[in-house]
Order: structure tokens, then C-alpha cells, then sequence
């Protein structure tokens, strides 16, 4: 998917214009992943994309004529979307604890749908619906009762605050059913994250349809969408395996075909709700290398970037066994042996790489983090010591398009 040569000089520039730590999102490769799964599904899905995982504004502007929907998590990215073109009916609001305000002000302005996780939180929604004179479309989310293995963050089968539980649920819809100013058009189910294994999604999406159906069945239900969290992974490590796409695609589309055939669900909008497997892959963190030091036998490169940018990278995101993320040293070179590399911080915990093969590092080199296009920035304790916020660059074409700070201010 990346030409790191090419990639190189576009990080340098990059560096040389705005400085370091910057993060780089290359539009041209989402744009290739977006062309994948049209291609491995056949267009039997339709894509929203879950804000949470890059709320860059000019990544959201890009992305406005090429995705039908975003999947905001707080009103705040709500309204990062409208200001960055997005119309609210285009916008699906997730979330176990939305609060009133943020009800009020979602509904006011013409949210698409709204993803209801509680009979407390459709009540809710209802009153305020109700006060504003509207009818509100909404999904339920149902948190299955099992997820395969092969999920790296798993959601089902267990206590979670997401959605309503699968045991549970004929005792709670039927309670949201009765709400005269809520519309069920949908439903929506999200089990696990950042699955390498094909077999285990394809499984995890039978689980998906075999709710939906039961749930459509029972009630006498035509939905208009059907959203599948999707839980495609992206390889962040040098022994990780890529996801096959095609043969994730090829092990399911035969039953989303089955589905669709049902009179129930054959005017029903198929939903692929991606984060990181859109935008993870086409970002890279940059960091300068501002000093080296030997000590008690080992190398350390100590970088302007650490764990307050790209706290995943440190490990410190939910990673119970530290392992690094793939990286190069910008300029290539013939790896020379073991450097750990360390932040700004004052703190033991910021380190982006231990024990990295890399060429030869010294003061000045920059190093470019893989896989950063997703929860970087927006998942980092960015105010931790009270360091510059790096710059966001969106790159199109091979240029420079668009550089923002977080949430919109432009970089300096």
C-alpha cells in the first residue's frame, strides 16, 4: 500500500515546513482503501465513519464526498463535522453516556439517527423529542452475548456499558417500541475491534444478522439500516498479518446476499462502521530525534514526540505486553542495531520503541511512526507537560492540502 521512498520526501518536506512532532495523513491511501472494500463487498455496503478514531477537521472536510455517513461519539464531533461540510441528517450519535445538552442540541439540529444504548437514554431522548416537536429517528444497539476469538478489544459476552444486552433485550425493546416520539429504523451492533482473522469477522457478522433477524422478526420490523461495527484490524506490529479483505469479503457476502433476498430486509441499507481500518494505516507519526545517549549498555534516542502524541505507541493504550509499532528512520539506511526511544517527558513510561532495529541514529534524524492515522493524537494525553501540540498535514496528490492543530486552529 505505501511507497516508503516516495512517502520520505513528503515527510521531510513536511518536517522542513511545519516542524516536529507533526502527524501526516495521506489522503490517496484512504482513497485506496475506500476502493478495496467497495471492491472486495461488491458495493453491498455503505461506509460511516466512526469520528472518534480521527476528528482532524480537514480529514473530515476530505472525506465528506467520499463517505455516506460519520459515526460521531459527543456533540463536540458533531459539531466538528458540520463545520467541517457535513449536514447533522448524514450523522449517527453513539455513546453510552450522552448527557441532556448534548440530546437537546443533537436533536435540534437534525441528527440523521441516534444510536440508542439504554431504555433510560430512549426515555430521555423521547421527552426531548417531544419537546422539540419531532419525531426522532434512532438504531438500538445490542451488545451480543458472544464475540469469536481473534478480537483485540472485546465487547460481547461480558459486563459492558455499550448497548443493550442480547439476554436482555425483548424485556427492553419492547419499552422503546412504545415511545411516540422515537422511530426504530435501524439497529446496530458493535462486538469487538482490530480483528486480523477473516473467519472471525465473517462469524461475527453471522452473529450480527442472526440478532438482526431475530430482533425484526419478533417485532415485525423493515429496517432501514443495518449498521455492522465492523472490527477490521490493521497490522501494527512487524509479526502481525495483514487482513485479507478479499477473503473476508469472499467467506460472507453470499449470506449478506440471503439476507437481503428476505422481503423483510430487501430495501434495507447495509452499514459498515469503520475507524482505524480506513484512516490508521495512511497516517504517520513524526518525530525528530534531539539527542542520543549511551546508558548502562544501551542506546537511547531521545525524540521530541513521545507518549503526549501518540500514547498508543508508548504501549500505554490498553497494550498489557509492550510491543513496538512498526517505524523507520526517515532516509532509510542498513539497520544497525537496537535503540530504545524515548519522549520529552518526565516520565519512565514514554518511550515510543524498545530495543527498534534501526540504521544508525543520531541527533536531527526523524523517524516516522506506521499506523498512526488512527487514535494517535486524539487517544494522547496531548497537554502533559504543557508541550506545543504537534501539526495534523493532509496530503493529496503528493502535496500538502491541508495543516491544522487539533480541532481546527491552524499550526503556526
Amino acid at each position: 500500500m505505501h511507497n516508503i521512498k516516495r512517502a520520505d520526501a513528503i515527510l521531510t518536506q513536511a518536517a522542513e515546513d511545519f516542524g516536529t512532532p507533526a502527524y501526516v495523513y495521506f489522503a490517496d491511501y484512504i482513497e485506496e482503501r475506500i476502493a478495496q472494500i467497495d471492491a472486495a463487498f461488491g458495493s453491498r455496503f455503505t461506509l460511516s465513519y466512526a469520528v472518534k478514531s480521527n476528528p482532524n477537521p480537514g480529514l473530515l472536510s476530505w472525506l465528506e464526498t467520499r463517505i455516506a455517513n460519520l459515526d460521531i461519539s459527543a456533540i463536540g464531533e458533531m459539531r466538528l463535522g458540520v463545520r467541517s461540510g457535513w449536514k447533522p441528517e448524514r450523522m449517527s450519535f453513539t455513546g453510552p453516556g450522552k448527557r441532556d445538552l448534548e440530546l437537546v442540541e443533537a436533536i435540534e439540529a437534525g441528527l440523521g439517527e441516534l444510536i440508542v444504548e439504554s431504555v433510560d437514554e430512549a426515555i430521555r431522548a423521547n421527552r426531548i423529542a417531544a419537546e422539540a416537536g419531532r419525531v426522532q429517528d434512532i438504531m438500538i444497539r445490542i451488545a451480543p452475548d458472544q464475540v469469536p476469538k481473534g478480537f483485540g478489544d472485546q465487547m460481547a459476552g461480558r459486563p459492558s456499558a455499550f448497548g443493550i444486552d442480547y439476554e436482555t433485550m425483548h424485556d427492553e425493546i419492547p419499552q422503546i417500541l412504545a415511545l411516540k416520539h422515537l422511530r426504530v429504523m435501524g439497529l446496530h451492533v458493535y462486538s469487538g475491534t482490530q480483528c486480523l482473522v477473516s473467519e472471525a469477522i465473517c462469524a461475527n457478522y453471522r452473529t450480527f444478522m442472526r440478532i438482526f433477524s431475530e430482533i425484526s422478526d419478533r417485532y415485525d420490523l423493515k429496517p432501514e439500516k443495518l449498521v455492522f461495527g465492523s472490527g477490521l484490524g490493521i497490522p501494527y506490529f512487524e509479526k502481525d498479518t495483514a487482513l485479507d479483505l478479499p477473503a473476508t469479503a469472499a467467506g460472507i457476502v453470499d449470506e449478506l446476499d440471503e439476507l437481503r433476498a428476505t422481503p423483510r430486509f430487501s430495501s434495507t441499507e447495509l452499514v459498515l462502521e469503520l475507524g482505524r481500518y480506513l484512516v490508521g494505516e495512511a497516517g504517520y507519526f513524526l518525530t525528530r530525534v534531539t539527542r542520543v545517549k549511551e546508558s548502562r549498555g544501551t542506546r537511547i534516542a531521545i525524540c521530541d514526540g513521545g507518549m503526549n502524541n501518540h500514547l498508543p505507541a508508548s504501549g500505554n493504550f490498553g497494550m498489557v505486553i509492550h510491543r513496538n509499532y512498526r517505524m523507520h528512520k526517515v532516509g532509510g539506511g542498513t539497520p544497525a542495531g537496537k535503540v530504545n526511544l524515548a519522549g520529552p517527558l518526565c516520565t519512565p513510561l514514554d518511550k515510543i520503541g524498545v530495543g527498534v532495529e534501526l540504521p544508525p541514529v543520531e541527533a536531527g534524524d526523524l523517524i516516522a511512526v506506521h499506523s498512526s492515522g488512527a487514535y494517535g493524537l486524539t487517544a494522547s494525553p496531548v497537554y502533559f507537560i504543557s508541550h506545543d501540540l504537534p501539526c495534523e498535514i493532509l496530503v493529496e496528490g503528493g502535496q500538502l492540502q491541508d495543516v491544522t492543530r487539533p480541532l481546527g486552529d491552524i499550526c503556526r
